[in-house]
C-alpha cells in the first residue's frame, strides 16, 4: 500500500474539517451531495498521516477552522475564505459566491465564521462536544 502524498487523491481539492463537530459533519454531508463531479476529497482532521500529507498546516489549525487545499495551485485557505473557495469549486457555486464581491462581505464573513468556530460545540452538538470544549 502506498502512502498518500500531496495531491495523490486524484481530486483537485482536499477539505479538512473537525470530525468531532456535528455541525461540521452536517456541512460535509451537504458538500458531498453538491459535489456531483467529485472535485472534493473530504477528510476529518483526525485522519491518520494528515500531518505528513500537509506538513505546512499546524495541527491546531484544523480545530480552529476548516481547511481547503487546492492541489492545482498549491494554495491553502482556512475559515470563511475556505468556505468561499469550496462553494466556488462546486457546480453553480459562483451563483452563491458572488456575494463575497460586495464591499465588506469577506471581512464580515470571516468575523461570523470565527464566532461560529468558537461556538460550534454549542450549536447542534451533544454531550461529547461539551467534553471536547473542556466542560463537564
Amino acid at each position: 500500500m502506498t502512502r498518500q502524498t500531496w495531491g495523490s487523491s486524484g481530486r483537485p481539492y482536499t477539505v479538512v474539517y473537525d470530525g468531532f463537530c456535528k455541525v461540521c459533519k452536517r456541512f460535509v454531508e451537504v458538500l458531498m451531495k453538491w459535489d456531483r463531479s467529485g472535485e472534493l476529497e473530504i477528510l476529518p482532521s483526525q485522519t491518520p498521516d494528515l500531518a505528513e500529507r500537509f506538513p505546512w498546516i499546524p495541527e491546531e489549525a484544523y480545530l480552529d477552522s476548516v481547511q481547503l487545499i487546492d492541489h492545482r495551485t498549491k494554495k491553502t485557505w482556512q475559515g470563511a475564505a475556505a468556505v468561499e473557495h469550496i462553494i466556488d469549486a462546486l457546480p453553480k457555486g459562483r451563483v452563491i459566491t458572488w456575494i463575497f464581491s460586495i464591499p465588506f462581505a469577506r471581512p464580515l464573513a470571516e468575523r461570523f465564521y470565527r464566532w461560529f468556530a468558537r461556538n460550534r460545540y454549542h450549536l447542534g452538538c451533544g454531550d461529547h462536544c461539551r467534553l471536547r470544549d473542556g466542560k463537564d
